[in-house]
């Protein structure tokens, strides 16, 4: 049996043409030993059975001579890859560096670990998050991976992702998706296919269908856009006076963790997590036992070294269990908490430190002149270790540096929202000025609406947007 005889056979649905022409170069793909650093792109839209054919490729890899390994750029992807494909995923950093003390400097290093694996097919979801930054591990995220997995030659590398999607922050394209741009940078062979065709499955789904037509304007300089919801029974439009219902109703159906508000900036997120606690869950203090928080910058203090998260990363969902004490100190304000962490179930609870300030600022994080202020109080306390290398590894562990920074979590950005996926997303795009049709807002319109999986909520849009808005009626 080929390989393509094999994904037809554990594929769950009659297959579309687009999946059917799938198989054949994955067949390719998987059989085509030559010594080179074998990619595969796996681009497609929203609804095209992408994630249904990860689930078929990893029960015959094993047939034909392969291991493989699920990755994902967050521990919320990760976690959707796992539950879509039915085994474990784990995040990239996780897999492919290690945290080792860096004696030049005063922080802690991750570098990337050998690769002793051959004969494996690495499987990346959300391959669109990854940036080639160099601002982490030894030389950005996308580079470190492709010297993690091609340090075996037998070894291939399967990116999935869309290319409609946000492009990682500060960057106009997502490199990881580009064939070129890995093909110049890599030396790599690079197959590649785009699905278009949504499954026949995916056709009476409102989200699905609206996020295609997303897609299809996409490539147009003037986009038109506008959302179909009529005939639906998973997209609705409404008013911001009925956004409390909504929400009441999400949380009872889907639960907390499974239900989000996406809006366009830091400042409307804060606005809306500090009128969900008060109208919704009648939060008097300013945090309570129960707040589901997101963490806004990378952490590498607190986890014990044999964690399977690794680190706790910028985007990570924790749930508060208990609260310990409350205390002021270098100007900032800290609290000791119990923290689970939401997307990894097996993982103990934790006890840490959240910093409070961070929750209502404006600024994505604390702002870089309030952490050297920070840092520049702090080592008055350690002046009195004479050796600055014994200095540097004390305040490495100094738990008001290394405080987790932190955010509600029950309305966020799009770009902390990618790679996850909720049952229910409510998504406001805010205010919208008269030229408010472009590729980018279209991109984010898209990326925000294919989030939600059961049900999407369109807050306050605007009627331009909305194909069935009152002054339609009649077209």
């Amino acid at each position: 049996m080929t390989p393509a005889e094999a994904l037809r056979k554990n594929f769950p649905f009659e297959p579309t043409q687009d999946q059917t022409n799938l198989f054949q170069k994955l067949d390719h793909f998987i059989m085509r030993r030559t010594g080179l650093k074998e990619v595969f792109l796996l681009k497609g839209f929203a609804g095209t059975g992408k994630t249904t054919v990860v689930s078929a490729l990893v029960k015959i890899l094993n047939s034909f001579g392969y291991k493989y390994v699920l990755l994902a750029p967050t521990g919320r992807a990760a976690k959707v890859m796992s539950t879509y494909s039915a085994k474990p995923a784990s995040t990239i950093h996780k897999k492919i560096y290690k945290q080792t003390a860096n004696p030049y400097s005063d922080g802690l290093a991750f570098s990337r670990q050998p690769n002793k694996s051959e004969q494996v097919i690495y499987i990346v979801d959300e391959a669109s998050m990854i940036s080639d930054d160099k601002a982490f591990g030894d030389n950005g995220l996308l580079q470190d991976l492709m010297g993690y997995v091609f340090e075996k030659t037998s070894n291939k590398l399967l990116l999935i992702g869309d290319t409609a999607q946000l492009p990682p922050v500060n960057q106009t394209i997502s490199p990881s998706l580009d064939a070129a741009y890995l093909q110049s940078n890599f030396q790599c062979h690079v197959h590649e296919m785009e699905m278009r065709q949504v499954m026949r499955q995916a056709e009476e789904s409102g989200i699905l269908m609206n996020a295609t037509r997303l897609r299809n304007e996409l490539i147009k300089e003037q986009p038109e856009l506008a959302f179909k919801t009529r005939g639906f029974r998973d997209i609705f439009s409404m008013r911001g006076d009925k956004l409390e219902d909504g929400l009441r109703y999400a949380y009872d159906k889907f639960g907390i963790d499974n239900t989000t508000v996406i809006c366009r900036s830091n400042k409307t997120a804060n606005l809306y997590n500090q009128h969900i606690r008060r109208q919704i869950f009648f939060a008097e203090d300013e945090i309570g036992v129960g707040d589901y928080l997101m963490i806004v910058r990378n952490n590498y203090t607190w986890l014990p070294k044999e964690s399977s998260i690794g680190f706790m990363a910028n985007g990570d969902f924790v749930e508060i269990t208990k609260i310990i004490r409350y205390e002021e100190m270098y100007g900032l304000r800290f609290a000791d908490v119990r923290i689970r962490f939401v997307d990894y179930p097996n993982e103990e609870e934790l006890d840490t430190k959240i910093m409070l300030d961070t929750l209502f600022s404006e600024a994505p994080a604390l702002p870089a002149d309030k952490n050297k202020e920070l840092y520049q109080q702090v080592l008055v306390d350690y002046q009195h270790i004479t050796s600055k290398r014994a200095r540097s590894q004390e305040m490495r562990q100094d738990k008001y540096l290394n405080a987790l920074q932190v955010k509600f979590a029950y309305a966020l950005t799009c770009h902390k929202a990618q790679g996850g996926q909720w049952q229910a997303v409510f998504v406001d795009h805010g205010f919208l000025k008269d030229n408010l049709v472009s590729q980018e807002f279209a991109r984010w319109l898209y990326t925000a609406a294919t989030r939600a999986s059961d049900q999407l909520f369109l807050v306050n849009f605007n009627e331009k947007l909305l194909e069935n808005a009152p002054e339609r009626e009649e077209d």
